[in-house]
């Protein structure tokens, strides 16, 4: 397994926000918390390639939300916030070493945190960052490769991977408030601890769930069922809408 990440821009402060107020965010904290990440991505065998901040764009250390990365392709995203935009060009330039690229391109937005994978299903957030045009384009680059595409229709979060993750185990992580759990009837669903709403976005790497260090209560949950897990701190992240997902592009 291998993953990309950037480091946080000094400008992280002035990320683009939706649902959440501004609140200030430690830059040396967020600068620690993301060595944590990277450090917990090594500990499970993930070779990671870290990548420079890139000062001016506040959201670039979201690294998920520029790009889809599957066997066949990487498929180079175009973010719906005009000011995200020009975090996709400089990831191209990563990707191309990897796989052939393609793009989404206008008047289509995708933003990888809208993208689920599980299985051979892609499950497609419908939300403020990706629109139809966007999905309709993605899936004619996927559905060729094998992959079936689900646009899904979630309330009062973000992206696709606010309320969803899939964990392994054929099984779902979900927040029954912001998404349908019957769309995943095919596979085990877990509900989040009622308390903890954000508490869905879990990252596995290395056979590993990594819950958030906010969401004690979900992380007992999969204990419980037999998950092995971890936590990882990312609450300067979450000020800003982010999750454990948002900061690392995960591939084979």
């Amino acid at each position: 397994m291998r993953a990309i990440v950037r480091k946080p821009s000094p400008a992280l402060s002035r990320c683009a926000l939706t649902f959440l107020e501004r609140r200030p965010i430690d830059i040396a904290r967020a600068l620690a918390q993301h060595a944590a990440y990277v450090e917990a991505l090594e500990r499970r065998g993930v070779a990671v390639r870290i990548l420079p901040p890139l000062d001016e764009l506040p959201d670039a250390v979201f690294v998920e939300d520029t790009a889809v990365i599957v066997d066949e392709c990487a498929v180079l995203t175009r973010p719906g916030v005009e000011s995200r935009q020009p975090e996709v060009e400089p990831m191209a330039a990563e990707l191309e070493r990897i796989r052939p690229v393609t793009r989404i391109v206008a008047p289509g937005t995708l933003e990888g945190g809208d993208v689920l994978l599980a299985g051979r299903t892609f499950f497609v957030g419908q939300t403020r960052r990706t629109n139809d045009e966007g999905t309709r384009q993605f899936a004619g680059i996927v559905e060729p490769h094998g992959y079936e595409v689900v646009p899904v229709q979630l309330t009062g979060c973000l992206h696709l991977k606010s309320a969803a993750t899939f964990i392994g185990d054929g099984t779902v992580l979900l927040n029954p408030d912001w998404i349908d759990a019957d769309l995943f009837a095919r596979w085990q669903v877990v509900p989040v601890a009622i308390e903890e709403p954000f508490g869905a976005n879990a990252l596995l790497a290395g056979g590993v769930v990594h819950t958030a260090a906010s969401a004690p209560l979900t992380r007992r949950k999969l204990d419980a069922l037999g998950f092995e897990t971890a936590e990882i701190d990312t609450s300067e992240f979450e000020k800003a809408e982010a999750a454990l997902t948002c900061l690392s592009l995960l591939f084979a």
